[in-house]
């Protein structure tokens, strides 16, 4: 038999059938943390890309850190009132937004009312991002709306990944309200006649857009070449 050099990848490989059923998964040699901690990790970061592609003023820094980094500050079991997020809007410091983590069990009302008693009367927030990761019950979503700002909730499975840099995806860019009079008077149209996106969308509610907003989107594939055309949101 060859000398593979002590690597355990090739150790694993070699025995049994080759395919993982005599030992731990390849997946495993990959990565050897928490599968916890890991989907913390990516959810926060998407979180944080998405907050500044909104405009918040969020580092770089912030964002490049690295799985290793996160778990160092974090540990593998993760204390989720230490990954809320609170960030000013860069050109509106009193617009700010504040984004927090709900547990791993049902989000019940008890856990909205607790939400609330931590940022009341504490920040002056235009916005609150809940990220959850099961249900949450008719009477916790019924508090959700007594908040007095707009609130958005994401599962954590949906922010694993960048939507917006997955490779089959177009860019999308949303345009201010004087490029958008610009467009319609240039085209001579009434914005009910431009195509359509859902605001429950995932890309309309990654950027939080509301009704009546137009995003610009940008294909450039081998078959259709370069093109843009514009969705207006309903």
């Amino acid at each position: 038999m060859a000398d593979n050099g002590g690597d355990p990848m090739e150790t694993e490989m070699s025995n049994g059938n080759g395919n993982g059923n005599g030992g731990l998964c390849l997946s495993s040699f990959v990565d050897d943390g928490s599968v916890e901690s890991h989907r913390y990790y990516l959810s926060r970061r998407t979180l944080l890309e998405m907050l500044r592609d909104r405009g918040y003023d969020i580092s770089d820094s912030e964002i490049e850190y690295t799985l290793r980094q996160f778990r160092d500050l974090h540990g593998q079991q993760i204390d989720v009132d230490r990954l809320r997020i609170i960030a000013s809007h860069v050109s509106d410091s009193e617009n700010k937004v504040l984004a927090v983590y709900c547990g791993t069990g049902i989000v019940k009302v008890n856990a909205i009312r607790w939400i609330a008693t931590q940022i009341m009367n504490k920040e002056t927030l235009s916005r609150l991002i809940i990220v959850v990761q099961s249900h949450i019950t008719n009477q916790a979503m019924k508090a959700v709306d007594l908040f007095p700002f707009k609130v958005e909730i994401f599962q954590i499975t949906d922010l694993l990944v960048n939507i917006t840099k997955h490779v089959l995806k177009p860019k999308h860019r949303v345009i201010t309200d004087v490029e958008k009079e610009k467009l319609l008077k240039k085209f001579n149209l009434d914005e009910k006649q431009l195509p359509r996106m859902s605001q429950k969308d995932a890309i309309a509610q990654y950027y939080a857009l509301e009704k009546g907003q137009v995003i610009e989107v940008t294909y450039n594939g081998e078959i259709t070449g370069l093109h843009v055309t514009y969705r207006c949101i309903w």
